[in-house]
């Protein structure tokens, strides 16, 4: 068994159940929280790097012969995937310290146990354990939105649980009939059943609008504006970096896989794709305060992670993965800017805030401005090239349309991002009192890095583009995958 694909798994586990079972110490928290998550980072970069060489590692649990033992891998794709939110999760245990968030005794274990979840999501094979995987994320968030326990919290909880209890049912029909229909739930046998037989297709597309639902995506994505809007600041940053991005995984794998490039309902994919560009950009224009503009922003942004895969060519899905990678990076830095106002002034309401921060707040002001420009995909950020490489691919192969979206959508962004950096950041100094002391390292080191990390892939985007390339291209043709979790 390969133990460094189980560790990002195994490792957050085993840290929350000694959380849980210690006498409560949120330094033992911040150290075991801090330190497992750190070593998730460590392997996910060791496993990519292998995934980058041709490999695909695999790990049979249990000892059991494929088929039957529950089987983890990893592509590039997937790494990537395990890589990034590993990432966004320790930065987001660093921001908690920041907000205090993490003083609450089941916060660090409870975004373990979350973190566990998309560790497994992104690597598991079968689609019942993608299901338990998928759960096992949802669960925990359950809770980390309620835990201030104020009314407004509650009721957003209620929206975000009863879409997911609905999505998780769904999933769950679409793999009890695709498993009637083919008696297997091992996904690499099941590669390229949906494009032979309308029973599997019908299963596997209950599954792809399950994942729909789970990433937001328009006209299924009312849940996610109601739901983020009222947690926590570092909460808010961790499921901007979790939640939604085990949908988007999920809907990559299971059309690679199971659709095996067939190319017949793409269509309809770019269709929902351009919809959630246009929803998201529009409500967030409309948005009056900080978190519900970058909340809408989110719902924009998973639209151009869909055109790639709208056009599922090497080039499209290359520029999706790109895309996504820098999107999660960009809008948590964004997200924790906004906390920190939050954290330090106690309101977010841009007429409540009245503009001016600058001249308080440089260095925030600093990591909002290259996280916007990213954002709306200005050079020399990370955002243009992803864009630029998206705007290509539509031009090569997707209809006029696509590629005027993903242009004008952008144009709307900044005006949204404009309107942000005016009420908040820009003009005469804020006449709200002056908040005591400079802002912790740990509210502004994780967005500063984060938007550095922005303008470093733009100026030097080639690493990531090559590996992107590689997970395109293995997207496109998943025999590789295939082969190895069937072997």
């Amino acid at each position: 068994m390969n133990a460094l694909v189980v560790a990002p798994v195994a490792l957050p586990l085993v840290a929350a159940a000694v959380l849980l079972l210690a006498p409560r110490s949120t330094v033992l928290a911040r150290v075991l929280g801090i330190g497992s998550t750190a070593l998730v980072v460590v392997a996910a970069a060791v496993l990519l790097a292998r995934t980058l060489g041709g490999e695909v590692p695999v790990a049979q649990i249990g000892g059991w012969p494929a088929g039957i033992a529950i089987v983890l891998a990893l592509d590039t794709f997937g790494a990537l995937v395990l890589l990034l939110t590993a990432a966004v999760t320790l930065l987001g245990l660093v921001y908690a310290i920041g907000t205090g968030e993490d003083r609450e005794r089941t916060f660090t274990p409870l975004v373990l146990v979350m973190s566990a979840g998309v560790s497994g999501a992104s690597s598991t094979a079968d689609l019942f354990n993608l299901f338990v995987f998928v759960e096992v994320v949802l669960i925990p968030s359950y809770v980390l939105l309620t835990l201030a326990r104020r009314r407004q919290r509650i009721a957003g909880a209620r929206l975000y649980v009863s879409v997911n209890l609905l999505a998780s049912t769904l999933f769950l029909g679409g793999i009890g009939l695709l498993y009637g229909v083919t008696g297997t739930v091992q996904l690499g046998q099941l590669a390229g059943v949906a494009a032979g037989s309308a029973p599997a297709a019908l299963a596997a597309t209950l599954l792809l609008l399950a994942m729909g639902i789970k990433s937001a995506v328009v006209p299924l994505h009312s849940w996610l504006p109601g739901s983020y809007s009222v947690a926590g600041p570092a909460v808010t940053v961790l499921f901007s970096g979790l939640l939604t991005k085990v949908g988007l995984y999920a809907l990559f794998r299971l059309y690679a896989v199971l659709f095996d490039g067939d190319r017949r309902f793409l269509w309809v994919v770019l269709v929902v794709a351009v919809l959630t560009m246009v929803v998201g950009v529009l409500s967030a224009v409309g948005a009056t305060a900080v978190r519900p503009v970058l909340t809408a922003h989110m719902v924009s942004q998973i639209g151009y992670v869909l055109v790639g895969l709208g056009l599922s060519t090497v080039a499209g899905l290359a520029a999706a993965t790109f895309f996504l990678v820098q999107y999660v990076l960009v809008k948590a830095a964004l997200f924790m800017v906004g906390g920190a106002v939050e954290v330090r002034y106690g309101t977010d309401v841009l007429a409540r805030l009245g503009g001016g921060l600058v001249h308080r707040e440089r260095w925030l002001a600093v990591a909002f401005a290259g996280a916007a420009l990213a954002l709306v995909g200005i050079p020399p950020t990370s955002g243009f090239v992803a864009k630029l490489q998206l705007a290509t691919a539509a031009a090569a192969d997707g209809p006029w349309w696509v590629l005027l979206a993903v242009v004008a959508v952008s144009a709307v962004t900044l005006v949204s991002m404009l309107k942000l950096w005016n009420g908040v950041f820009w003009g005469e100094p804020s006449p709200l009192p002056a908040p005591a002391g400079r802002v912790p390292a740990t509210l502004l080191g994780p967005p500063l890095l984060l938007a550095g990390a922005a303008v470093v892939l733009g100026l030097w985007a080639q690493p990531l583009l090559a590996a992107a390339t590689v997970a395109g291209e293995q997207l496109a043709d998943p025999s590789a995958w295939v082969a190895a979790v069937t072997r």
